[in-house]
């Protein structure tokens, strides 16, 4: 299934291709700097949940596409060497989570994904509610943990390792083929 994606002022538009449950993982990350990048774009109220959780979808890069309004990503790092983290100059959506252009993995921020209503029947039930130390009050979900439990762990390490071999982390909307981003993370702190 192709899903649409687009940010909340419609300037950038894209799809990630052939996604299903089985070739992807969705999560909730109550971490603090999943908290601290939707705080840092204004963009708590329609990124967090009640408990300071971002809904992730992990993916690969290659099943990434834009195709109106690439000029618009941006990157950001909270720290020098931590996640790069994608988001719209237009509206400030906070778009994905990537690691580098080696590395397949791409973890796209639910705000991004242009899904009404129900995403579990295209991208599966949430798999984990991690980093739950990090979360505001105390959360009720169903299944949450302290860290990554090592089920979900080991079934991201495979998927990543699959992707690797099938080269997915190319062609990438956020990596040139010098594997430069396209935009230079800006490292939040630094310039302040």
């Amino acid at each position: 299934m192709d899903i649409k994606l687009k940010c909340k002022c419609g300037a950038v538009t894209g799809v990630a291709t052939n996604i299903t449950p089985k070739n992807g993982n969705r999560i909730v990350c109550c971490c603090s700097d999943c908290q601290a990048f939707a705080q840092h774009l204004g963009r708590q109220g329609d990124t967090l949940d009640e408990f300071g959780g971002t809904e992730i979808f992990q993916t690969s890069q290659a099943q990434v596409s834009i195709k109106k309004g690439a000029e618009h990503l941006r990157a950001l790092r909270l720290t020098s060497k931590g996640l790069t983290r994608w988001y719209t100059d237009c509206c400030d959506t906070p778009v994905a989570n990537t690691i580098n252009a080696n590395f397949p993995f791409a973890g796209l921020i639910h705000s991004f994904i242009s899904i009404k209503g129900d995403r579990t029947p295209a991208l599966g039930p949430v798999s984990a509610y991690v980093q739950t130390q990090h979360a505001i009050g105390t959360p009720t979900y169903p299944h949450s943990a302290k860290k990554f439990p090592l089920g979900v762990t080991l079934k991201v390490l495979h998927k990543i390792v699959v992707w690797k071999a099938k080269g997915m982390q190319t062609p990438s909307v956020f990596f040139d083929d010098e594997g430069r981003p396209v935009s230079k993370p800006v490292v939040l702190g630094e310039n302040s």
